[in-house]
């Protein structure tokens, strides 16, 4: 068994180091593609202006960009008490809480994102499946499928209790339907649409399947009844 065991440590080591770099890889060719649109409102975020930054797509994802050393740096305040206590998995812990937030709220924050008739236009809700996938487009749907990704992501790696995919599917849902919700109640000027639920659960899903080799499953409980032992006859 030991022999099994030290067979088993390379490939797991290497796996180790090809998803991150990995990860790394497929950051460097989204920035590469999505270059040109970040750009165009890098000036204005760089002088502070809410208009053009903080309410367009482009410059929520290059704020969310340029803050990730900040995000590091925050997940290793954490992650080293934690390594100074004995706790294990501190820095995936860390990171886990951070991510979740630092990958959600951005997108949470453009879905909420009043438009121009926002609290005089009446509320719209669109209860049909699959009716309004036609004309979100390719960049509608791909924002929406990022929408709780890193919640979906990050989620089973910082609690066991939801490293199961029925669980990550809840999780997605729940969160997209009050989203939802809240838009509908706050008369923000958006479609209420149950498409956007359905995109943004796969997104979570999707994203918890990624991050599958490192979740953290509870311990089976240990049974109350008694073993039984079989005595020998005869």
């Amino acid at each position: 068994m030991n022999h099994n065991a030290t067979l088993s440590a390379p490939p797991r080591r290497a796996r180790r180091i090809v998803l991150p770099g990995l990860a790394v890889l497929g950051m460097a060719g989204v920035l590469f593609v999505l270059r040109r649109p970040l750009m165009m409102s890098a000036p204005r975020c760089m002088a502070g202006r809410w208009h053009g930054c903080f309410d367009t797509f482009n410059g929520v994802v290059l704020m969310t960009l340029v803050t990730l050393p900040l995000a590091a740096l925050v997940a290793w305040a954490p992650a080293h008490r934690r390594r100074a206590a004995g706790v294990p998995w501190a820095w995936r812990t860390s990171l886990a809480e951070v991510g979740m937030v630092h990958g959600t709220v951005p997108f949470v924050w453009l879905t909420m994102m009043p438009g121009e008739g926002a609290g005089t236009a009446p509320a719209r809700v669109s209860l049909v499946p699959f009716r309004d996938l036609v004309t979100m487009g390719t960049l509608g749907i791909a924002g929406n499928l990022l929408v709780f990704a890193s919640l979906g992501f990050f989620a089973p790696v910082r609690f066991a209790a939801l490293a199961s995919v029925p669980r990550i599917l809840a999780l997605g849902a729940g969160c997209s339907a009050l989203v939802e919700t809240l838009q509908y109640v706050l008369r923000l000027d958006r479609v209420s649409s149950v498409d956007d639920v359905l995109v943004n659960t796969a997104g979570a899903l999707l994203a918890g399947l990624a991050s599958r080799p490192w979740w953290r499953t509870p311990a089976p409980a240990p049974s109350d009844r008694p073993s039984r032992t079989l005595t020998p006859t005869g």
